[in-house]
């Protein structure tokens, strides 16, 4: 079938330094033949209303305009689009920044890996675990849970989602447990969602940062796009530039 794709930008964070770091996060929804299907929430609306703790720690050592209409609910309403027509959530991983909305569109299905889904009931017990936060799904939603399949996307592990058009969790642990890039087919070619596996692809980053902060994937995951040239990559967190295209 025919599908749109729509990006849009639905958390910008900006480093204080380097002062030149200014990022938006990159939400993808999709028109599938089950409704849409939004991968990454960025903050929900509670998260603008009654900031967490953590999310006042970020405010303090990032610069964000802390805006609600970069909210994801926001952002599909200004595409045209209902918040209830929103049928799926897929979340690369459940970090605040990544999975805030979810209470924004409580009769989503929400798909995530099994071992990103039981690191965030761990919580402070994980890795980093101070960016999980229980209340974001304090309204119980409708999980569903994926483990390997033994299939391939590509050269990588992957698991198929039940979507038409294709798409595909890429499993890329290392920045959190079950952290998925998400591969998703459109009219013009295949597009690879890397999530927090990767930094802005465009941009010469400090290695040393990109394995401290977001594990040990971008190597291959820039010889891949190296590689294939007809498969558009993204992460989750591009320069403001990005957007404006």
């Amino acid at each position: 079938m025919s599908m749109t794709l729509h990006i849009f930008n639905s958390f910008t964070c900006n480093a204080r330094w380097p002062s030149a770091w200014k990022t938006g996060e990159v939400s993808l929804l999709v028109e599938t033949s089950d409704g849409l299907v939004l991968v990454d929430t960025g903050l929900g609306l509670d998260d603008y209303a009654r900031p967490t703790w953590f999310t006042q720690f970020f405010r303090v050592i990032t610069e964000m305009p802390f805006d609600p209409d970069e909210a994801a609910i926001n952002r599909v309403k200004g595409l045209g689009f209902r918040p209830e027509d929103v049928r799926h959530i897929v979340l690369t991983h459940m970090h605040f920044d990544h999975c805030g909305g979810l209470a924004d569109f409580p009769q989503a299905r929400v798909h995530v890996h099994r071992r990103e889904y039981q690191a965030y009931r761990q919580g402070w017990r994980t890795p980093l675990g101070a960016a999980y936060v229980p209340r974001h799904t304090a309204h119980k939603p409708d999980f569903v849970l994926y483990e390997a399949t033994g299939e391939k996307w590509f050269d990588f592990d992957a698991i198929r989602l039940p979507f038409d058009p294709e798409m595909w969790l890429i499993p890329l642990p290392g920045h959190t447990p079950g952290m998925c890039g998400v591969a998703v087919k459109t009219d013009t070619g295949w597009r690879l969602h890397c999530g927090d596996a990767a930094g802005d692809f465009r941009k010469d980053l400090p290695g040393w940062a990109i394995r401290l902060m977001l594990g040990p994937h971008e190597p291959r995951l820039r010889a891949f796009g190296q590689a294939h040239p007809e498969v558009a990559l993204t992460a989750s967190h591009m320069f403001l530039d990005y957007f404006e295209n």
